[in-house]
């Protein structure tokens, strides 16, 4: 690191501070500037900031241990999630934004009545601030301490308090007006170095040639290597590499991505994805903000990752740590002011998650936990400064998680196991009247208990390692939670009619699930919102994004002809959905 990239990381750092500041006095005139910007963001604002926040310090590194170990198309751990994902675009954005609301917990109080209703948004709110939201704290922030290590001489654990005191010192001033602006300003700069980096390899290993030759020499074939696809044909039919079964990569694409609640990717939205959508300033917003997030999330961004995550197996071959192959490429490659860019893209990857995480946390904390139920009847400004005391505190928490971390690693997975088999609920709340407080509570617990229960017991009837492990007890948790949850609801009583109504008028979900209800308020039978387009713009989402990422990822290794004729195909998909947004607007 030499004076001119220290330069461009100090000069980072006060550009983020200043935003802060910036907007601190609109940030703290109420609960409603504070936590969604007013609802005044537009929609490339609000999806930039979701793909920002998405973008950890960690992501890089995890994306290039899974090119090492598997090949490009190890990805397909969550490139699985575009299904779920194009879901909300076309079914939860819209209803989401008519909901009012200010967290995704809240709309359990006006989905559902009474104490159970108070309850399951209480309990909501605390597991998504506390053990949930300080995890993903800890996890993100050892990784930016592993990158530290790794590039500088100065104390990682230094540096990382830098960035969380100067993430922290925006976010608690200015709340989401903060991380919306300083996301979209980390996102180019995490973006431009990244994209560098991925040059830099390249030409490090000799070329895009050169680079597929040490690729299809290190997996024993270019198909292993190169793929886009976890199977490949064979004399027998199709074949799946061993790290991707066919049973593994069925549940996947068939099971995963609607029954699994996992952060930033929730069957039905939710999060601070949901969080982005509350903040933009209409209805449409909201849903181009998620299209647009969906579509640089998984088709976009990761090529420079793979490319990267590529040449470290060639450059580095021996190395025990695949993931830290790309931290030893950004020393061993960048030179000034490239490397000073770099670790400030690191910086801004590490603080765009860190101020989310935080604001999202701090959310759930005060307007769903201390508004509701400790106090309810003080200032707005008073619920301001609480909830930058409650930002403090969070921040506070995952420091302390970040040093146990090894320690709670099994029971990150338990946390996770909470949400597996709870999509499903997560989903038909907004289309089925009959869905109650106690069918979201019984999924909750049942996935719980199953999934403990799953975990322990069927992983030692397979080899170690064995992917099909994790196939078997997702679809046992999913099997026994949708049964339980079901059963629960219908022997249990509904909603009571007003409060069906009250709802149905808020939102308008409309679809046969409501038809009871629409009804009775006098609507008659409503289609759901967009009618049978709703559906034809999912496939067609799902199609575009597919076939964008294969089509750059094609183009970027030199196959230009195929890459080319997917690009068409993604051109067409997006063409067909802008004409269907144009007619429904027309209408």
């Amino acid at each position: 690191m030499q004076p001119l990239d220290w330069a461009i990381v100090a000069a980072y750092f006060a550009l983020t501070a200043c935003i802060g500041l910036a907007f601190t006095k609109r940030g703290g005139e109420n609960l409603g500037e504070y936590f969604v910007s007013g609802r005044k963001a537009t929609w490339w604002l609000a999806g930039t900031s979701m793909v920002a926040t998405t973008f950890a310090a960690d992501t890089p590194l995890v994306v290039t241990g899974l090119v090492a170990n598997y090949g490009v198309a190890g990805n397909w751990l969550w490139w699985n999630a575009v299904m779920s994902g194009m879901l909300t675009v076309f079914f939860f954005a819209r209803l989401w934004r008519r909901a009012g609301v200010m967290t995704d917990v809240e709309f359990s109080e006006i989905r559902y009545a009474g104490k159970r209703a108070a309850f399951l948004r209480g309990f909501r709110a605390l597991y998504l601030a506390i053990p949930i939201n300080l995890i993903i704290l800890g996890w993100v922030t050892r990784a930016m301490i592993k990158i530290l290590e790794i590039s500088l001489g100065v104390s990682p654990y230094l540096a990382v308090g830098i960035c969380f005191l100067i993430t922290v010192a925006y976010a608690v001033a200015a709340g989401m007006w903060a991380v919306l602006w300083t996301d979209l300003i980390q996102f180019v700069l995490m973006m431009t170095a990244v994209i560098v980096l991925a040059v830099y390899a390249v030409d490090a290993v000799g070329g895009i040639d050169a680079l597929r030759a040490g690729a299809a020499a290190h997996f024993g074939s270019e198909a292993a290597a190169l793929s886009v696809l976890p199977v490949s044909l064979g004399d027998g039919g199709i074949l799946a590499y061993a790290w991707m079964p066919l049973l593994t990569l069925t549940v996947f694409l068939t099971v995963q991505w609607w029954a699994a609640w996992y952060p930033g990717a929730e069957p039905g939205g939710g999060g601070y994805v949901a969080q982005r959508i509350f903040s933009a300033k209409s209805e449409r917003d909201g849903v181009l903000a998620t299209l647009y997030f969906q579509v640089a999330h998984y088709a976009i961004r990761p090529w420079p990752w793979i490319v990267t995550g590529l040449a470290t197996v060639v450059l580095y071959p021996d190395l025990q740590d695949r993931e830290a192959g790309y931290v030893h490429a950004f020393v061993d490659l960048m030179p000034t002011p490239w490397r000073g860019l770099m670790l400030a893209g690191f910086a801004a990857a590490y603080m765009s998650t860190v101020a989310t995480q935080l604001n999202w946390g701090a959310s759930y904390l005060v307007n769903d936990f201390y508004k509701r139920f400790v106090r309810k009847d003080a200032t707005e400004k008073h619920y301001v400064a609480v909830s930058r005391v409650a930002t403090i505190f969070l921040f506070g928490g995952s420091i302390l998680v970040t040093w146990q971390l090894s320690s709670i690693e099994q029971a990150w997975r338990f946390l996770l196991a909470l949400g597996a088999g709870t999509g499903l609920v997560l989903i038909l709340r907004w289309y089925w009247w009959r869905v109650s407080a106690w069918s979201e509570i019984s999924a909750m617990v049942t996935s719980l208990v199953v999934a403990t229960i799953a975990i322990l017991t069927i992983p030692s009837r397979f080899a170690p390692g064995d992917p099909n492990a994790d196939a078997v007890v997702m679809l046992v948790v999913v099997g026994i939670t949708t049964v339980v949850w079901l059963a629960v609801t219908f022997m249990t009583a509904p909603e009571p009619p007003e409060v069906l109504d009250a709802f149905y008028r808020r939102v308008r979900p409309g679809g046969p699930g409501w038809a009871r209800v629409s009804e009775a308020a006098g609507f008659g039978r409503e289609a759901i919102p967009g009618g049978a387009l709703a559906w034809t713009n999912w496939v067609a989402g799902v199609v575009a994004v597919y076939t964008t990422l294969f089509g750059i990822g094609k183009c970027v290794l030199g196959e230009w002809t195929v890459g080319l004729l997917l690009l068409v195909i993604a051109g067409g998909a997006f063409t067909w959905i802008a004409r269907s947004f144009r007619e429904e607007h027309a209408v």
